[in-house]
């Protein structure tokens, strides 16, 4: 008796109804073919929910330390949030910025801080002033956009000690600056409120240099008081001069006289200004007094009988005019 044979359709030819099945092995069926299962795709999208909430909220902490820099418009920062710790001066130093900035573009980021309540999306500078001015002086000379935008490090905003010490702490490393400047800006600092008195502001700006350079600072402070407005080479003043005006200004009667002397002249560089002051703080010779007149020379008077006989060296023409003139009025 003849075997049987089992008729199998063929793949992609199965009669309406039938359900194949793949005769090849698990192995050998094809990856792409074969359906997801729904807890691994489940699995995949709340993995990547995971890391994109992770990328988030890094990029989130980040700008809020001040860690990620972008570019603003130059006209979004305002130049005076903060009173500066470093004048303003057209030096070498600053031809060198403009020329590196204008070859090479803005290598080192500027700090702002976004002003609150400012409708206007705008910026306060904590530190950076002298690579805004070149930017500034640069896109006003060209008119090229590579200058009219800085790259800047936005940080969060901050109590006002806090941005004082930040512009401060940049410049004690970048700048070399005067102590005129340096006890200006603890001037400056109380004046606007950011400390309760020049002591906690002379603390709490320059409480990481040593202390004797402290002390210094703060005997500048008064001369900055005194003078600031009426010098027109202040940061050219130097330490030694510094001090001595300090030590001057403890007598209320050197600030009149240093006024008077700098409004008496108007010198034309520095040390010719601090000769000025130099020479007001000489002391005021006292008035000599007049001499007192010579004593009268000695006459001598003796009576014979009716005569009265004057003798001596008194005896001169002037006391011969008196006699005379007292003797009239005697008749």
């Amino acid at each position: 008796m003849a075997k049987r044979k089992r008729l199998l359709p063929t793949p992609g030819h199965a009669p309406a109804g039938i359900e194949t099945k793949s005769m090849a092995s698990p192995s050998m069926a094809s990856p792409m073919a074969a359906p997801s299962a729904p807890i691994a795709q489940v699995a995949g999208a709340a993995s990547e929910a995971a890391a994109m909430r992770e990328m988030s909220d890094y990029l989130a902490d980040a700008r809020a330390k001040g860690l990620l820099l972008t570019t603003l418009p130059l006209g979004k920062i305002e130049l005076t949030h903060l009173e500066r710790d470093r004048l303003p001066a057209e030096d070498e130093d600053m031809a060198a910025l403009v020329d590196s900035i204008r070859a090479r573009g803005q290598q080192t980021p500027v700090d702002v801080t976004r002003l609150p309540g400012d409708p206007r999306d705008r910026y306060g500078l904590i530190s950076g002033m002298r690579r805004m001015t070149a930017l500034r002086r640069l896109h006003r000379e060209t008119g090229d956009d590579r200058f009219a935008r800085v790259t800047a490090r936005v940080l969060p905003p901050t109590r006002a000690p806090d941005a004082y010490l930040a512009m401060v702490e940049e410049n004690e490393i970048r700048a070399d600056l005067s102590f005129w400047e340096r006890a200006r800006i603890v001037l400056k600092a109380t004046e606007a409120g950011a400390f309760p008195d020049r002591a906690a502001a002379l603390k709490g700006l320059y409480g990481h240099v040593s202390r004797a350079k402290r002390s210094k600072i703060g005997s500048f402070v008064p001369v900055v008081a005194a003078l600031d407005g009426w010098l027109r080479f202040p940061t050219a003043l130097s330490e030694k001069r510094g001090l001595t005006l300090a030590k001057a200004l403890e007598d209320p009667a050197t600030l009149p006289r240093l006024h008077a002397a700098l409004q008496s002249e108007t010198p034309e560089g520095a040390e010719q200004e601090q000769t000025l002051l130099m020479r007001a703080l000489a002391p005021v010779a006292a008035p000599v007094p007049p001499e007192p007149p010579a004593p009268p020379a000695p006459v001598e008077m003796r009576q014979e009988g009716d005569r009265l006989i004057l003798s001596g060296p008194g005896i001169d023409a002037g006391l011969k005019r008196d006699l005379k003139i007292w003797l009239a009025t005697r008749r």
